[in-house]
């Protein structure tokens, strides 16, 4: 018999180890693209996801400030992640049951470009223990999720989902050859 945790697109996908330590979700979020819902493992293209996406986080008070994260768990490939992770948006201090456009940009969104492979695009929320707490980290490689949420005391995350990422033009899976 296999537990949820192990059903979990989150834990199956790697996100939880190579990103994130498992955790409850608390917070409900829903993230759109171009009117498009992002689900766990949807595949996006780059031209899908050039705009910064809609994010409503959910929750039940106004005065609760939440923290939200966008990281590549795959930069700059996935054979060799020798960036990862690679922060595309940071934004803090957003009112509950708001989104993502009431809070600080503190990293400006940077549209994913994977050049190579099938990349894992995460979105973290964390609930803040207050307002301006949360600073902008100073460079966009080598992002470490769980040392940011630490660093700040954001605990646990409150909510995530991750989509697959490719290059335009191609599947950015492997290619099969013929004898």
């Amino acid at each position: 018999m296999t537990s949820s945790r192990e059903r979990n697109p989150l834990v199956v996908s790697g996100v939880v180890s190579d990103v994130l330590d498992p955790f409850t979700p608390t917070t409900e979020f829903r993230v759109t693209s171009n009117g498009k819902y992002i689900f766990n493992g949807c595949r996006l293209k780059p031209t899908q996801i050039a705009n910064r996406p809609t994010v409503e986080i959910g929750g039940d008070d106004f005065r609760s400030m939440y923290t939200l994260i966008l990281v590549d768990a795959d930069a700059p490939n996935p054979s060799d992640p020798s960036l990862k992770e690679y922060l595309h948006w940071l934004v803090t201090d957003i009112p509950g049951t708001t989104g993502a456009s009431f809070g600080k940009e503190a990293v400006a969104y940077e549209s994913p470009q994977p050049s190579m492979g099938i990349h894992r695009l995460v979105l973290v929320l964390f609930r803040q223990q207050g307002r301006q707490t949360v600073e902008a980290p100073q460079q966009r490689h080598h992002f470490n999720t769980r040392e940011f949420a630490r660093l700040h005391n954001l605990g646990e995350p409150a909510a995530a989902v991750y989509f697959n990422c490719h290059r335009e033009n191609g599947t950015g899976g492997r290619r099969v050859t013929g004898s």
